[in-house]
């Protein structure tokens, strides 16, 4: 069924909500693009959901920091991997087909729900640990799902939210908050290769990132007054959903196979 090109903003604007709450907006936002704009290349479809997501998801960090405190050194430091990570996977999709690797999409985003299901109080509380082999793990671990966004992309903010809830403790407030800082650098990595490339479509983009940062103010209003426990029962939700999506993306993408 072909989506209508009057369901872009719409999408948009709920790919904001939930992408500033627990991330996996973009899939939302990527198929409804896709399906109504079906004679448009890809990359430029790609290039102009990243546009949209990119400026949505850098308000919706920019409100979390006015209202969470957050360790903007050691985050900036992850940034500055996101950026390498992000081109360099942005870069190897040019040379690999990466829908052959969706299929593991599911199975990675399972093994984040069982993890969250497991310890029921997980990222209820934040407390926050820097110490040991903690950093440098996150940030191998940020290398890891940077390279994954500009290769991918499905679920990339969940990804980015457990590891700092798992591996620095934070409660799933700080992490919404965290996670969107970060996402924000692979965003301007991957939008920034794309640009370069000449694939995008501004004034679409510019539109679908107004309704994104729209969607972003009340997905970001919702986390605030709904505190960790709102923001992990919606993380829980979305990442269900999105292992029913990508696992029906990748059988698919097996059965033509």
């Amino acid at each position: 069924m072909v989506a209508p090109a009057a369901a872009i903003v719409p999408a948009a604007f709920l790919a904001g909500i939930v992408d500033s709450m627990v991330g996996g907006g973009g899939l939302l936002q990527v198929p409804v693009l896709f399906s109504a704009l079906p004679n448009t290349a890809p990359a430029a479809l790609l290039g102009t959901s990243k546009l949209a997501g990119a400026l949505g998801t850098g308000v919706a960090a920019a409100r979390y920091g006015r209202h969470v405190r957050l360790p903007w050194r050691l985050l900036a430091g992850g940034c500055l991997i996101g950026v390498c990570g992000g081109l360099a996977g942005a870069m190897l999709a040019t040379r690999m087909t990466p829908a052959l690797y969706r299929p593991l999409v599911p199975v990675l985003l399972a093994l984040v729900l069982l993890g969250t299901l497991s310890a029921r109080k997980l990222g209820l509380s934040h407390e926050p640990r820097y110490d040991g082999r903690r950093v440098p793990v996150a940030a191998g671990w940020v290398a890891v799902i940077a390279l994954y966004d500009g290769f991918f992309g499905p679920g990339t903010g969940s990804f980015l939210m457990y590891l700092l809830v798992r591996t620095l403790r934070f409660d799933f407030l700080h992490a919404a908050a965290g996670a969107r800082v970060l996402n924000v650098s692979t965003n301007v990595a991957a939008l920034g290769w794309f640009a370069l490339h000449g694939a995008l479509l501004p004034g679409l983009g510019l539109s679908m990132a107004a309704a994104n940062v729209a969607g972003s103010l009340v997905g970001t209003r919702l986390a605030l007054r709904g505190g960790a426990p709102l923001v992990r029962r919606a993380f829980v939700a979305v990442v269900a959903l999105l292992i029913v999506k990508t696992g029906i993306d990748g059988w698919r993408i097996l059965d033509a196979s």
